[in-house]
């Protein structure tokens, strides 16, 4: 039998904290076999981070390795060493650290410093491993860039991190954790905030870059999507331990662990049934919902809120100094209608422009032309035209979750002043009724009572958006906007939000405009689906007739970019990897879009349209 690349046995790691001793890691083994992909699977919190952590002996300085070893039998020099008994700041493991072992970070946005330029941080490596000058560090940084798929390598060497798109970015430490060409790449959730697209692409970047340079991958996720279409073997953790082993054929078709059965069924499937629920591994309960009805207010005729023709353009400079400038197209000719009670999903990739969408149905920014018709049973009217009281009304009852919990809560207020500040600023209640009222939210969201006088840094992730969902139905509002609020979270919790979410729209009758970039998660919740690309709004359908013929070649490129948590139905990296789907010149006709024009949308069948060039679809009518 081959000896494996790396040989963890009987890991343990320890952290001190004020209230004693916390065991993060508690006998962990498991082996990484030569130019092999092994899956670290688990929740937030199980570990898995800080066995990465470990093994790079980069652990805070509250963490210790207090058992085990970690044994990596490098295939270049035919050495071994034991990582666990090195020191941290040895020259033995700043030799492994970054040259033999490197890492992609999960989120390269505070990964990466925004006071150098890439081609600086990548060349970096290779000038302390390596040895060689910059001019020649210059050189394979730009091959190492290209590999990885920047559209430019020469530029990106004088670009910074913030002038790059998420994807850009998370290429950009892949490029650095590749330029020493290490024997184990650990990528920790290389791909969680990424769009499906992206994600598909960097996926299949790391499976081409390793059966080119026979490196190992150890992946740490919480997506069952990505270990099937990307792991050979799979180590399931919770709580620090192992809970089950295998190869992917073994994991996925012959589970065997409750906790892994409980992770699978967490996960949104494109085959759920129309009645089906996810199964979240700790659901969360809420016994006010129960006895709670919606509040009594007349009902609008037609839909509760409109989008007509909203275009919005921005003007960016190209230089500093230059004086030159470009305009954006964010949003064009986007129409939208959302019936009261339901729920619209609005899916893209980012910068589609979603965002800037609802940023304009809150009234936080003004469109450069179109309207948004808002009717709360008197009457549809614009929104943009509303002042006064009927403005304030308004905000009260069109409400935003945010996508990141943390960022949105205040850290400097409690749950208590978080919940009641809305009901102080629209003067709602006495300080009896606020405290009651902020009592009955956090019994909807599913949390404890005794949570008010805590700090939104004592919460866990899925627990600070279940704050956030509180404090957005303080004001008893009748929409709720919902930017990609389940995207950064572990699949467990995503389907303890949805649920949530589903069982507030049922009880208090909200309608929700659901931004998101996972059709998965969409097909779930939304009744009616809206497909967005570059701006503009390329399909529009009920959700069972989007799935069961979609016919937009952007959509078709989505769906094929979800992963799927079955091993029959695999990822197609090669068709992904033919086209570009988001360039409205290069689709196909009759979807093809030649510059300054918009098209049109052609309805194919009741309630299903397409956006189509406008002369092919005169030639379809």
């Amino acid at each position: 039998m081959e000896t494996p690349l790396l040989s963890v046995r009987q890991l343990t790691v320890d952290f001190k904290a004020d209230s004693g001793d916390f065991r993060a890691v508690d006998g962990l083994t498991f082996d990484i076999p030569k130019g092999k992909t092994v899956a670290l699977v688990g929740e937030s919190g199980s570990g898995k981070s800080v066995t990465a952590q470990a093994i790079l002996q980069i652990l805070s300085k509250k963490a210790r390795i207090s058992g085990g070893s970690i044994v990596f039998n490098d295939p270049a020099t035919g050495k071994t060493a034991d990582i666990a008994e090195l020191r941290p700041e040895s020259d033995a493991m700043h030799a492994l650290r970054g040259g033999r072992i490197a890492m992609i970070f999960q989120e390269p946005m505070t990964s990466l410093s925004p006071l150098h330029t890439i081609g600086d941080q990548i060349s970096e490596a290779l000038i302390i491993h390596a040895h060689v000058g910059q001019a020649e560090a210059d050189k394979r940084t730009m091959e190492v860039l290209a590999r990885v798929g920047f559209p430019d390598p020469k530029r990106a060497l004088r670009t910074y991190p913030f002038e790059l798109s998420g994807g850009l970015r998370q290429r950009a430490m892949i490029a650095m954790a590749l330029i020493t060409r290490p024997a184990l790449l650990i990528a920790d959730e290389p791909t969680t905030a990424l769009d499906v697209t992206t994600q598909a692409q960097i996926l299949d970047l790391i499976k081409e870059l390793q059966a080119e340079t026979g490196m190992s991958v150890l992946l740490i996720t919480h997506d069952l999507g990505v270990v099937a279409n990307v792991a050979d073997e799979v180590v399931v953790m919770y709580r620090g331990r192992v809970m089950e082993a295998g190869s992917r054929e073994e994991i996925f078709r012959n589970a065997q662990h409750p906790y892994l059965k409980a992770l699978i069924r967490a996960v949104p499937r494109f085959a759920m049934g129309e009645d089906e629920r996810l199964t979240p591994i700790r659901d969360v309960k809420s016994a006010i919902l129960a006895n709670t009805d919606a509040p009594k207010r007349p009902q609008p005729q037609g839909p509760i809120l409109k989008a007509e023709g909203l275009r919005k353009c921005f003007t960016l400079r190209s230089g500093w100094f230059s004086g030159k400038t470009r305009t954006i197209r964010a949003v064009n000719d986007v129409n939208l209608t959302l019936p009261a009670g339901k729920t619209l999903g609005l899916v893209g990739e980012s910068g589609c422009g979603k965002t800037t969408v609802s940023k304009m149905i809150m009234r936080a920014m003004a469109p450069d032309s179109g309207r948004v018709l808002f009717d709360d049973g008197s009457g549809p009217r614009d929104v943009f035209g509303l002042e006064g009281s009927a403005l304030t009304d308004y905000r009260r009852t069109v409400q935003f979750i945010f996508q990141d919990p943390f960022s949105s809560l205040n850290p400097r207020m409690t749950v208590y002043e978080l919940l009641t500040e809305p009901l102080r600023i629209h003067d709602i209640g006495t300080p009896d009724e606020r405290y009651e009222r902020a009592k009955q939210l956090l019994d909807m969201v599913g949390l404890d009572k005794r949570s008010l006088r805590r700090y939104p840094h004592s919460f866990s992730g899925g627990q600070r958006q279940r704050l956030g969902i509180a404090r957005a139905l303080a004001l008893e509002p009748r929409v709720l906007l919902c930017d990609e609020p389940v995207s950064a979270l572990d699949v467990s919790v995503q389907a303890q939000i949805l649920n949530l979410l589903k069982d507030l729209q049922d009880v208090l009758g909200l309608s929700y405009l659901f931004v998101s970039h996972n059709l998965a998660v969409v097909d779930y919740i939304a009744d009616t689906i809206a497909v967005m690309c570059r701006g503009y709004i390329v399909e529009e359908a009920p959700k069972t007739s989007l799935f069961r013929n979609p016919m937009h070649p952007y959509t078709q490129a989505l769906l094929a970019a979800v992963p799927d948590p079955d091993i029959d139905r695999p990822l197609d990296f090669d068709k992904l990897r033919a086209g570009r789907f988001s360039n409205p010149a290069d689709w196909p006709e009759p979807y093809r879009l030649v510059e300054g024009e918009a098209g049109v949308m052609k309805e194919v069948e009741p309630g299903h349209k397409v956006r189509m060039g406008a002369h092919k679809a005169r030639e379809a009518a």
